[in-house]
């Protein structure tokens, strides 16, 4: 089975083209995705036929759970779809199915290769039977408490396809003991789907640093869903503007809210490999 291995600041997945394939994907990801055994990555990404897209996207964590979305896997999924001539070429635009809807990509080629790509990543979700968390609260949920490890964390929560919980902090993020916090909020019985935990510091009204917890894989070097959440909680809060860049340890991403409409998502996707998979291992 052939595969491509893509990154988007860090944030790394193996795709397979899978419109004439049907296999256990789930089984496959955890499998493919082990950085001792198999190739390594953070996801799995299955390029998928649509009837209400251009393609449609399924994504299997490291763990082998499905996941509705991902902004930084969205965007190395378009990029291999227009790189690896998938999709028609108008103008780098290309709609995508997920479960969390389908959402429109903007992509920018130099020398008819994506080299980053602008994404539509869907009006933010506060209602709380949405995100899921199990509080009853009018929306938005603004720094709920939330009890880890003998600490009282502030959590605002929402949507962007999965669920997310955001806690600001006022010291440098990469001094928190997200390894040893990020599980325990990401299976905390608040939330019955489990939890995507970003630990974040706002450094200025256009600059926010965070680290990401990501539900089904561990810290990641980057996530577009959990910056995107971040944006729109920092927002929330009033302690940010409308655009606003997000550092990462991978890199950074650029986030753009009104405060009312669809979050959008700006940065880089990268190829890293050509591969085949023996499924015979």
């Amino acid at each position: 089975m052939n595969f491509t291995k893509l990154h988007g600041t860090g944030n790394d997945f193996i795709v397979v083209d899978a419109r004439d394939l049907d296999r256990d994907w789930s089984k496959l990801s955890e499998r493919i995705c082990d950085r001792h055994f198999g190739v390594g990555a953070d996801g799995l990404l299955i390029v998928r036929v649509s009837d209400d897209a251009d393609l449609r996207m399924r994504l299997f964590n490291s763990d082998g759970s499905e996941a509705e979305m991902s902004g930084n896997g969205l965007r190395c999924f378009v990029k291999y779809a227009v790189d690896h001539g998938l999709v028609p070429q108008r103008e780098g635009v290309v709609t995508v199915e997920t479960l969390a809807g389908v959402l429109t990509s903007f992509a920018t080629l130099s020398n008819e290769r994506v080299q980053s790509v602008r994404v539509g990543m869907g009006r933010p979700r506060f209602d709380p039977q949405e995100i899921p968390v199990a509080v009853e609260a009018k929306p938005p949920i603004k720094d709920h408490p939330l009890e880890v490890e003998g600490q009282t964390l502030a959590v605002t929560c929402l949507s962007m396809g999965n669920p997310h919980a955001v806690h600001f902090v006022d010291r440098p993020v990469d001094s928190y003991p997200l390894e040893e916090i990020g599980p325990k909020v990401e299976h905390h019985p608040l939330f019955p789907n489990r939890v995507n935990f970003e630990v974040a510091r706002v450094l200025a009204r256009d600059s926010i640093d965070v680290r990401v917890w990501e539900r089904g894989v561990g810290e990641t070097l980057a996530c577009g869903t959990g910056v995107s959440a971040t944006v729109v909680a920092a927002r929330l809060h009033d302690l940010v503007g409308q655009v606003v860049e997000v550092q990462q340890p991978g890199g950074t991403l650029v986030v753009e809210w009104d405060g009312e409409d669809e979050v959008f998502l700006t940065g880089p996707a990268e190829e890293v490999f050509q591969g085949e998979w023996d499924e015979g291992g």
